[in-house]
């Protein structure tokens, strides 16, 4: 599986982000475990031709002393699909932009 993993983290970091995302992705049904939706305006063609596919999430593993997120583009509509991928070089950078100003935001050191 392709990741961008942050780790060493501290145990006060790790409520940091795990509160934030608690309130802007969770709670949780699976623990560690959030769903971040895509931009649309970064979905492939593929992914915006399917639009029962829609929308699209990268997930993120938070654990205590790392976060690792996964690079894979997925949906909740369905377990294969074509539109289901490892993210684009656009994605990609959407998606690690989005987590280092989350790490910036909480003021962490990484």
């Amino acid at each position: 599986m392709k990741q961008y993993v942050i780790d060493e983290l501290r145990a006060a970091d790790y409520r940091k982000i795990k509160k934030y995302l608690d309130e802007k992705f969770g709670p949780c049904t699976l623990e560690g475990i959030y769903w971040i939706p895509m931009d649309p305006d970064h979905y492939s063609k593929v992914q915006k031709q399917h639009t029962t596919c829609q929308p699209f999430y990268f997930v993120i593993d938070l654990e205590p002393n790392m976060i690792a997120c996964e690079l894979l583009i997925r949906t909740r509509a369905r377990i294969r699909c074509n539109c289901i991928s490892y993210a684009t070089t656009n994605q990609r950078n959407w998606f690690i932009g989005f987590v280092d100003r989350i790490i910036e935001k909480l003021d962490i050191r990484t």
